[in-house]
């Protein structure tokens, strides 16, 4: 998962911190009014009263649209063919970015929607316009509504450059606030809606109890399966009252793994009782809370499938007889990404694909070809490996999660209406306001945070991230300067060596603290980005062995058992913008730390630890006490 600041978001968060400056005398941000969640779902379907809302509210489409054919109503399953039955199941892989309409890629995606493909999965780092023009161009040449899918787990900004940049679940739970997971769930439904994403694939529930998992460590809630159920129950309401389709994933559970399922199949340990104290607990609270689907993971489960166990994205035993049956979910099925390792590598694409729809799937997600994936289906039915009921079946949830969500009265958004719901100023300032409550002070052994006025003569600065995190610590530099007699800054990345780390120790002679930003996350196909490199993790402890050091992770928190030696260290969990300006005031003592562990971290730092810092505290103010797990 690759998060997207917005480009913008530096001249508009520093005037803000100005403003709280000015009117709080440096007191601590109030959070922003918002409406409380409700305590439990409705009785009646929120998602269709929400979809109708959303339909009323947007004004009638410009000239361009009217000539778009009406969608007319949900097609009876006996008038589809066999192929546009097949191809309603297949959601292939597009960018968002710009593309020319007679672009090749373009004529591609195009000729999918109107051979019928189900949908397309977006993700990009484009602009929200150009994903609204690109998708609102591919509805007008599809025959049946596509319903369009994309990873909004921390908000839109997870995916399109200019969306409300969330601090993502582990920061949710470092809050431990429902309302919190609720207001994201309900501003990612509003900004998505708004151009033209319907189904969000999130939130994750796994429970991330192996700190050694590659890929989904921050992107979970935290350890504990009653909290990650709590916060995932939340986050679904706020999505679905609001418009947006949900997912729970990864099903039956991809916390407790240490292998990332893009590059090889992962094993779920322990048998159906361990599943159900742990694994399943969020999975029954988000199926209780309305989730429209469950992503089905590349796990395999022998405790339920035996020693030989397939995926469980293509697994009877899983899908059909544990999620359908006994947890009783009669929304849609979808799996992983199928161009992933862990299904290529074994089984080929085409072949998954029917095996993942005799096993329960409903939506077959990314195929590495989407031509080929419908000719397997195809041809699968039609010579009875797959019954045409099976299929129908599928087909037919489609269609109705099509219709509920209000598809079939209106596919296209306006764009005139996105930048009064997209990135707005109160979605801003809600994300500025939980970013500021998650920071999580593990440690302070020298009573450093925040820094004390001695300390501030001279301070050096390391941030380290990779290509990803182009501008790690941008945003932290510009808004601490001020405040520091000299700040000398320094970027390291994963290549850096041994000529970039003498620089670093030359710098780092005589400083009053050295300030280390490192933006470790999981990033697929990549197990290695969520720690940091042998040399960087050697430079820091050294540096603590003659200059106070307080790092902190804009990332994995469990970076921390290779930084043993820092006196303090800090969990902030992005390197969003909102985040590196919240851990600016926090160290300037402009704000309180008060956000809790949702985690052990290794080698002993219990789930639940949190230094609480009250802030703010006046310039010059003497260092407050030490403190520690």
């Amino acid at each position: 998962m690759k998060h997207h600041s917005s480009p913008f978001a530096v001249w508009r968060l520093v005037p803000v911190f100005a403003v709280w400056q000015l009117a709080s005398g440096c007191a601590s941000m109030a959070p922003p009014a918002v409406a409380p969640a409700p305590a439990r779902r409705p009785a009646v379907d929120s998602l269709a009263l929400a979809a109708e809302s959303l339909a009323a509210a947007q004004p009638a489409p410009p000239a361009a649209d009217t000539a778009t054919p009406p969608s007319g109503p949900v097609p009876a399953l006996g008038t589809l063919t066999l192929r546009r039955e097949a191809a309603q199941l297949v959601m292939p892989w597009i960018p968002g970015d710009y593309w020319a309409s007679d672009a090749a890629a373009m004529d591609s995606a195009r000729r999918l929607a109107v051979d019928g493909v189900g949908g397309f999965i977006v993700s990009t780092a484009a602009s929200p316009y150009d994903v609204a023009e690109k998708l609102n161009a591919l509805q007008r040449a599809a025959r049946i509504p596509l319903l369009i899918g994309s990873d909004l787990e921390a908000g839109l900004s997870s995916r399109v450059r200019g969306g409300t940049a969330f601090p993502g679940n582990m920061a949710l739970g470092a809050t431990d606030r429902e309302l919190d997971a609720y207001e994201v769930g309900r501003v990612a439904a509003l900004e998505g809606r708004a151009i033209g994403i319907q189904l969000d694939f999130a939130p994750v529930v796994d429970v991330n109890n192996d700190p050694q998992n590659p890929i989904i460590n921050v992107r979970s809630f935290g350890e504990s399966p009653q909290r990650v159920a709590a916060l995932a129950g939340a986050f679904i309401r706020g999505l679905r009252e609001h418009g947006m389709l949900s997912t729970a994933k990864h099903f039956p559970g991809h916390g407790d793994t240490g292998t990332d399922s893009h590059i090889a199949l992962a094993v779920v340990p322990g048998d159906r009782a361990r599943l159900d104290s742990v694994e399943l607990v969020p999975f029954r609270a988000a199926i209780a809370a309305g989730t429209d689907a469950v992503m089905a993971g590349h796990l395999a489960v022998p405790g339920l499938a035996g020693p030989r166990a397939p995926p469980a994205s293509l697994s009877p035993v899983v899908l059909d007889t544990l999620l359908r049956d006994s947890l009783g979910f009669r929304g849609l099925v979808v799996t992983d990404a199928l161009n992933m390792g862990a299904i290529v590598s074994r089984y080929g694409a085409a072949q998954a694909s029917v095996m993942a729809l005799e096993a329960g799937a409903d939506i077959l997600l990314m195929p590495a070809n989407a031509d080929a994936t419908i000719d397997a289906v195809v041809d699968a039915v039609s010579r009875g490996e797959v019954t045409r009921a099976r299929l129908d079946s599928s087909v037919a949830r489609i269609l109705a999660v099509k219709a509920r969500i209000g598809l079939f009265a209106r596919r296209l958004v306006n764009v005139d209406r996105i930048a009064s719901t997209v990135g707005t100023a109160a979605n801003l300032a809600l994300a500025q306001d939980i970013s500021q409550r998650s920071l999580v002070l593990v440690k302070d052994s020298l009573g450093l945070v925040p820094l004390p006025a001695a300390r501030r003569h001279r301070v050096l600065l390391l941030a380290y991230g990779d290509e990803n995190s182009g501008n790690v610590g941008g945003v932290f530099a510009a808004a601490v300067r001020s405040a520091f007699d000299t700040l000398r800054s320094f970027r390291l990345w994963p290549a850096s060596g041994p000529a970039s780390f003498d620089s670093v120790r030359a710098a780092a002679a005589g400083a009053g603290a050295v300030l280390f930003l490192a933006a470790s996350r999981p990033t697929a196909w990549h197990p290695e980005a969520v720690s940091l490199p042998p040399g960087v993790a050697a430079l820091v402890n050294g540096l603590a062995a003659g200059t106070p050091v307080i790092a902190v992770s804009l990332g994995s928190p469990y970076v921390l058992a290779e930084i043993p030696q820092v006196e303090a260290f800090v969990a902030a969990w992005s390197d969003t913008d909102p985040v590196e300006f919240a851990l600016a005031r926090a160290l300037l003592g402009l704000a309180p730390i008060t956000g809790r562990l949702p985690v052990s971290l290794p080698p002993a730092v219990p789930a639940g630890t949190g230094v609480q810092r009250p802030g703010p505290a006046a310039a010059g103010a003497a260092a407050p006490p030490p403190g520690g797990p």
